[in-house]
């Protein structure tokens, strides 16, 4: 019952909102089109539990677990922005860098992780815990869970719906943006991280 007291509308709307601008997936769909042309199908409910159930978890055990493998925050994100770079490269250049073959790799990795449920995601879970109930952050997450899956679904209609001249431009346009969000990323977090080290 303690649970349900806690329950806000207010924080739910605000924790989803907040997570929805993160995950972004409305502008990653260039990518989630390129990827299933590159593998074959996606696995839309495999790919949006896992990534739901990845920030739940996190929510929960994220500190934990980062201090107990010797990791921080920090460090854990600009892994994560060398990931976004090289999705970025590969949008922008053309180029295969991620040569796996196996179909069914794309609904695990890279969309659950690290294109939902990335650093920026599972970074963000954590910060909202300072601020919000766990209920209300759970129900946000639960309702991008819900967003994705729908998008990741209609990734075939899209497709239809997209030419192939208008996809490229958004590939290049996206990857860009992309590039950019990897190196903030990653600019942010070592700036912090440097600041640590002098610190201590």
């Amino acid at each position: 019952m303690e649970v349900f007291n806690s329950f806000s509308l207010k924080e739910v709307i605000t924790s989803f909102m907040v997570l929805f601008a993160v995950i972004d997936i409305i502008g990653s769909v260039p990518i989630v089109v390129s990827l299933q042309q590159k593998f074959g199908q996606i696995e839309a409910g495999r790919a949006s539990i896992t990534a739901g159930i990845i920030m739940i978890v996190f929510l929960f055990v994220g500190n934990k677990i980062l201090k107990f493998i010797g990791v921080d925050v920090n460090s854990f994100a600009i892994a994560g922005a060398f990931v976004i770079f090289i999705i970025a490269l590969e949008m922008i250049l053309g180029i295969e860098i991620n040569k796996t073959t196996e179909a069914k790799s794309a609904s695990i990795v890279p969309i659950a992780f690290p294109l939902v449920a990335g650093a920026g995601t599972l970074t963000t879970t954590l910060s909202l815990r300072a601020e919000f109930h766990d209920i209300n952050i759970i129900c946000g997450i639960i309702l991008n869970t819900i967003f994705v899956y729908l998008v990741l679904k209609s990734a075939k209609w899209i497709e239809k719906k997209m030419g192939e001249a208008s996809l490229a431009i958004l590939q290049k346009v996206f990857g860009i943006i992309l590039l950019a969000i990897s190196i903030k990323l990653f600019t942010a977090n070592f700036a912090q991280l440097v600041q640590n080290y002098i610190n201590f």
